[in-house]
């Protein structure tokens, strides 16, 4: 049995609601720094978004898709269903940026730890010139 343009008009704002809260707990989990979360919630951003585009054709493709215009109730709803979807498009844009800004916090402090340690492990030789520690002592022969 096929589903009415009303069932799937719902179906498509309850995926998008769905879609939306999942947008919020990945701000969370990037903002706490979960990374197995915030994989887990990529994981499953994918298969909403996925489902939505599936709806998103069913709609498309349905005999009574004209309602979706020419019926006042159906246009306000699909106007609803935009600015859901609108909305999941700017949580998603910013959780965008903030994973970029922790990836770049990240080199950075690395990038902090590699030249710390490379201030440890440097010495100076007879002349005066610095030299790595590492290299100190590898060529005895005795």
């Amino acid at each position: 049995m096929s589903q009415t343009i009303e069932q799937l008009l719902e179906l498509q704002h309850a995926t998008l609601m769905s879609l939306s809260r999942l947008l919020e707990q990945e701000k969370g989990a990037i903002v706490s720094r979960q990374s197995t979360e915030i994989e887990r919630l990529a994981k499953e951003k994918l298969n909403l978004i996925n489902k939505v585009q599936q709806q998103d054709h069913l709609i498309a493709s349905h005999t009574q898709r004209n309602l979706l215009t020419e019926s006042p109730t159906h246009s306000e709803f699909v106007s609803k269903i935009k600015a859901c979807a609108a909305r999941c498009k700017e949580l998603n844009a910013i959780n965008g940026e903030a994973l970029q800004r922790a990836q770049l916090s990240f080199h950075k402090l690395n990038n902090l730890f590699q030249q710390s340690r490379g201030k440890h492990q440097m010495t100076y030789n007879s002349e005066g010139a610095a030299q790595n520690i590492r290299t100190l002592g590898t060529n005895i022969k005795a």
